[in-house]
């Protein structure tokens, strides 16, 4: 009898655990009481990765603000689909007739999305169209971006740094990840603002005073707009400038993307000795015209990586929307994307539909809303599906990406591997710890407070930091129940949530 009690009041207690979401370790509820983080601003899940058994959980079901954790999901969503030598391509084609090195008609550019299509990609490209034999192009050059259905701007203004490369859009025909560099330079008594890439994407106000005095201050940064008001954008550098501060290098959102590749291309036809005096014309590829060479990216394992080490917003943008582009057919459109994220990681019960919103899969976003329980499911299935080559995807502690600095001193060093997240009132990590034992841990630990900037950060650390010394399950007293009471956390770690077809978030292409 007293055997029956004991046996169903742990179950109750799981129970209610697995209701509440909460099991306490007791040194991790002591730091929690400690800071100034209260307990319904934290979704905490800590469990090992390889048996489910949970160390602690905290809020595993309450949903949280992921800013850039986010991206693990369509990081791992488009992993999953295309594999890591996925190459994004970008073809080139001729509409015409071609004799003796001349084309009598068209060149023409179809994008697919390469979210990593640059300058110095540019070289390559015009070497492959001289050794075809394209000495002269009599017509113009068609740009195709209709692989991608996403409205025209250019920034996404979600905060007041407009101008910063985080805030870039998506394109199918990306270039230089949607950014302009200029650079700026004293000469002869003056300021001279220098297009890095000659051509008339947009225009440029130089309205810079030159002052004496050292280059501090008021003195050492001009204030830097883009005026929208007309077709051609322009920009504008106002105020008083030290003619003693150095040459500098800027990179802003300014204009379209494509119109800085037509440039890019057109200049290094005038290098490489290919005439061309034809114009840009935005439209589709025109029937009959024939495929002459093939651009081809990085492998997508490198593009995820430099996506979750890095946090790079565009690169997360183009993961999702290529994605959907693949699953749904084109042009890819950011429901599209949404739903192919949703798709590929549910094969797997991965998420809970009525409790995850990706929205735009970067986390610049306050309607993205997750889980640490379905964040925990994906980093598991994710490490059983590929071991170290995925954790070494994400940031490594001390070592590079997000978390380079932060552990760069500490016992974390080369032990954790992480996605980080931050915006105003969140402060998110989620990734993987390997205690000193050899175990390795899932880590979730998703903080929304107006202390998060600060105190959710100096959690997270102590929090991380404890692990890596934690000797496991088996030191008594570090856990709320002995091994055998914790029957595998069964209830902690339940699906059966995930098995049905509930509601889903329903978004409208005017979202963003």
């Amino acid at each position: 009898m007293i055997k029956n009690i004991k046996l169903w009041l742990i179950l109750f207690i799981l129970f209610t655990a697995n209701i509440f979401g909460n099991i306490l370790n007791k040194d991790i509820e002591y730091m929690v009481a400690k800071s100034a983080i209260k307990n319904g601003e934290l979704g905490l899940y800590i469990k090992e990765t390889e048996t489910n058994r949970v160390v602690s959980a905290i809020n595993i079901d309450k949903l949280f603000t992921p800013a850039s954790v986010i991206k693990v999901y369509s990081a791992y969503a488009i992993l999953l689909e295309l594999g890591y030598n996925y190459r994004w391509i970008t073809n080139f084609y001729i509409k015409g007739r071609f004799i003796n090195g001349i084309v009598y008609g068209d060149l023409i550019v179809k994008g697919y999305g390469d979210p990593t299509l640059k300058s110095s990609d540019i070289p390559k490209i015009v070497n492959e169209l001289k050794a075809k034999g394209i000495k002269k192009i009599n017509g113009n050059i068609i740009i195709d971006r209709r692989y991608f259905t996403v409205k025209g701007k250019d920034s996404s203004h979600f905060d007041q740094n407009i101008y910063s490369p985080y805030n870039a859009m998506p394109d199918a025909m990306m270039f230089n990840q949607h950014t302009s560099n200029f650079k700026l330079y004293p000469k002869n008594g003056r300021y001279i603002v220098e297009k890095i890439i000659a051509g008339d994407s947009y225009k440029v106000s130089n309205q810079i005073k030159t002052v004496n005095g050292s280059c501090v201050g008021k003195r050492a940064n001009p204030k830097i707009t883009v005026n929208y008001s007309s077709a051609t954008p322009k920009l504008i550098l106002q105020g008083k400038l030290s003619n003693k501060c150095k040459k500098r290098y800027y990179k802003y959102i300014i204009t379209k993307p494509y119109k800085e590749f037509y440039n890019a291309l057109k200049n290094e036809f005038r290098k490489k000795g290919i005439k061309y005096k034809g114009k840009m014309v935005l439209s589709k590829v025109p029937s009959g015209s024939k495929k002459i060479y093939i651009h081809y990216s990085d492998r997508l394992e490198n593009i995820i990586s430099v996506t979750a080490k890095k946090s790079n917003n565009l690169f997360a943008r183009h993961l999702l929307l290529t994605l959907g582009a693949k699953i749904y057919g084109a042009p890819a459109t950011l429901a599209k994307g949404r739903k192919a994220v949703e798709r590929v990681l549910n094969r797997y019960h991965l998420l809970n539909y009525s409790k995850t919103c990706i929205d735009n899969g970067c986390g610049l976003s306050r309607s993205s809303k997750v889980t640490s329980r379905s964040m925990a499911k994906v980093l598991d299935h994710a490490y059983k599906s590929y071991s170290d080559r995925w954790l070494n995807i994400l940031s490594i502690a001390g070592k590079d990406g997000t978390i380079k600095r932060r552990f760069a001193q500490s016992i974390v060093r080369n032990r954790a591997w992480m996605k980080t997240g931050t915006l105003d009132r969140v402060k998110n990590i989620s990734g993987y710890v390997r205690a000193k034992t050899g175990t390795l841990y899932t880590v979730v630990i998703l903080v929304n407070s107006k202390h998060s900037r600060w105190a959710g950060s100096a959690l997270q650390n102590k929090v991380i930091k404890w692990l890596v010394n934690y000797k496991g399950i088996k030191d008594k007293d570090n856990i709320l129940f002995a091994p055998k009471e914790q029957i595998e956390q069964k209830l902690l770690w339940d699906i059966s949530d995930l098995a049905k077809e509930p509601k889903v978030f329903r978004y409208e292409e005017g979202d963003l």
